[in-house]
């Protein structure tokens, strides 16, 4: 008889403890860093060869004090899941994300009357394109936090369509993660690495475009396989007994919903529109920013006359369909916001909190039952940002235990006397381990290419070859590692256990561990434009 798998809860705790003990036998050890301007950011960097033995910190009753640290210290994710996670629930109990999967059904269904769409498989075909969509996104400006608000709206549709919340979470989060690690335009990433190697902004993009499509290629197949699987057979699902919430939920959205458009979804309406006019007047021009093209034009205007167009067509229907366009905005300035304003977690929780008020007063809530909503959504996805919480405590050990930066020197070592395809095959191990204790690509950007880019000039390879094993090494394992707060919040929301995750990505982690080990040899072996 099998032995039951630890709680989420517990398996993040044994890490916390597991990192403790390490810092008992692990020495200590630190870099020197300085402050130097890349890209118009500030950001901190290693100073090469400054490596050199401090004190050991042994932790011990730190581990309790580390659960405190790591709240703080992930604070915005949490408050952005909880602000969000109520906002939703809000939404949710106008049923307008019920009419709007109804619609999207029924159009889809419409399309089966084409026999090269029937050929191909519609439900693939829509798979295929959100995570297209997502991957450029998670190409081009890093989407990464962001992923959390989309599962709650597209978990629901998977499980409409007869799929599973891991298909669900695969289409956004494994999608973004496949762009991430593409990262053809990635400020956040290649922008920074190269920034801090004084190579040319985003030159390489041709070899980087063409890993891009193989990574999405074979990430693509996989999640259609596993998706056709369990269309044909639902208890196949790794998580059928968990998808029970979903799937209840489901059955409940097929209750009669009545169709009808209360005055008080004018107010919001027309609210709406004032607010964006407002700051369409104030900010006529927007300058978009897309690795490192800039396109300038009137978006918010554009934004304004969208939503006064489809808002108005949506409130002579429904309510329901205004509150859809409401959403439809309130992403697409998501997206403006990130590319044109530089919005982080604040701005876009700020949003999507202004969203949920606002679908609350158009469907003629009082204030008490909009804020009993909200606090039941809060309630709902509490779990989701205490493990994010608890997931910071790894970081704050390993930090306080002064062991981050021995570890880092003791693996750049390995590459003493080694060829160059063994060399930056060392460099792309050492990205995808730091990348398990550090997720956060523009950290481990500042953290590792000070080091890398000096070295492979003594080594004879190529600093784009470098940047590329980082740009891997940073993209594969942060849709496995129990330190990405991303990840752990996206597993909550969608109500998903970290064992059943890591069995079902683990055969793709290795096979694109592989696939990015291949796609570094030509950066070494052939000549390149950019390498």
């Amino acid at each position: 008889m099998l032995k039951k798998i630890p709680n989420t809860y517990v398996i993040i705790f044994s890490i916390i403890v597991i990192s403790a003990m390490f810092t008992w036998f692990v020495p200590g050890g630190e870099y020197e860093r300085n402050t130097v301007l890349v890209n118009g950011v500030e950001r901190t960097i290693i100073t090469p060869d400054s490596f050199h033995n401090v004190e050991n910190a042994p932790q011990t009753w730190q581990i309790f004090s580390a659960l405190f640290k790591g709240f703080v210290d992930k604070a915005d994710i949490i408050v952005f899941i909880l602000l969000i996670g109520g906002a939703f629930w809000i939404m949710n109990q106008s049923r307008s994300i019920d009419v709007g999967i109804f619609a999207f059904l029924k159009f889809t269904k419409k399309l089966e009357k084409y026999k090269w769409i029937r050929m191909l498989g519609i439900n693939n075909i829509v798979l295929t394109l959100i995570m297209l969509m997502f991957s450029t996104f998670g190409a081009t400006f890093g989407m990464s936090e962001e992923t959390i608000a989309f599962i709650i709206v597209l978990v629901p549709l998977a499980i409409s369509m007869g799929y599973d919340s891991i298909t669900g979470v695969a289409i956004v989060f494994v999608a973004a993660g496949l762009g991430f690690a593409g990262a053809i335009l990635n400020p956040f990433t290649i922008g920074i690495a190269q920034g801090l190697s004084d190579l040319p902004l985003f030159s390489g993009i041709e070899f980087r475009l063409f890993s891009w499509l193989i990574i999405n290629t074979i990430g693509i197949a996989y999640v259609l396989r596993y998706a056709h699987k369990v269309h044909r057979k639902p208890e196949l699902s790794l998580v059928y007994s968990e998808d029970k919430y979903w799937r209840d939920k489901d059955k409940r959205s097929t209750e009669l919903i009545e169709y009808h458009t209360p005055k008080s979804a004018w107010l919001s309406y027309i609210t709406v529109l004032a607010v964006l006019i407002i700051y369409s007047v104030n900010y006529f021009q927007t300058t978009l920013t897309i690795g490192n093209s800039n396109f300038s034009g009137p978006v918010l205007p554009i934004l304004a006359g969208v939503f006064a167009l489809f808002g108005f067509v949506g409130l002579r229907k429904s309510v329901h369909f205004y509150i859809l366009t409401l959403l439809l905005i309130t992403i697409l300035l998501l997206i403006v916001g990130v590319m044109g304003y530089a919005w982080y977690v604040m701005e876009i929780a700020s949003l999507f909190f202004a969203m949920g008020i606002l679908s609350g007063i158009a469907m003629n809530f009082s204030p008490d039952k909009i804020v009993k909503y909200f606090l039941e959504g809060v309630k709902d996805i509490m779990s989701a940002a205490m493990i994010v919480g608890l997931a910071g405590g790894i970081i704050i050990i390993l930090q306080e235990g002064r062991i981050i930066d021995p570890m880092l020197h003791s693996l750049a070592s390995w590459m003493d006397n080694t060829g160059k395809v063994a060399s930056v095959s060392i460099m792309y191990v050492i990205q995808n381990f730091i990348n398990i204790i550090i997720p956060s690509g523009s950290a481990k950007a500042a953290l590792t290419m000070p080091i890398m880019a000096p070295f492979s000039d003594v080594i004879g390879v190529s600093r784009q070859a470098t940047v590329m094993a980082f740009q891997f090494g940073d993209g594969f394992t942060n849709m496995i590692t129990p330190t990405s707060g991303v990840l752990i919040a996206v597993l909550g929301v969608a109500k998903i256990p970290y064992d059943k995750w890591v069995k079902w990505i683990t055969p793709l982690m290795i096979i694109l561990i592989i696939i990015g080990f291949l796609l570094l040899i030509p950066t070494v072996t052939m000549k390149l434009n950019g390498f």
